[in-house]
């Protein structure tokens, strides 16, 4: 909704502002931990940590396991986000061998 309330597409005084230094799109919760900046997970963390939406989020397995188990952590061990793979298959399929593959 808010890239059709900005004109249906990005444009380049919008793209600087999305999947930026404002916001961060993601697909799955492992890709995030795999490939986003430490500012980026230290934000997740810390929206995540009150009780009142730890109640509700860890009915959801992806983010029980990730956030809360400590996967998360774990993903970020395996990958040197200055230099990742090219494909993004290659980052899943590393993360679906050690185990920490969640949709």
């Amino acid at each position: 909704m808010v890239i059709h309330s900005l004109g249906g597409g990005r444009k380049p005084a919008v793209q600087a502002r999305l999947d930026g230094d404002i916001s961060c799109h993601y697909r799955l919760l492992p890709l995030l931990y795999a490939r986003e900046s430490d500012s980026v997970v230290q934000a997740l963390e810390t929206i995540t940590t009150p009780n009142r939406l730890k109640k509700v989020l860890k009915r959801y397995d992806p983010i029980k396991r990730m956030i809360y188990q400590g996967r998360g952590a774990k993903v970020r061990a395996l990958f040197d986000r200055e230099n990742l793979p090219r494909k993004e298959q290659a980052i899943r399929n590393t993360i679906k061998k050690q185990g920490f593959w969640v949709r």
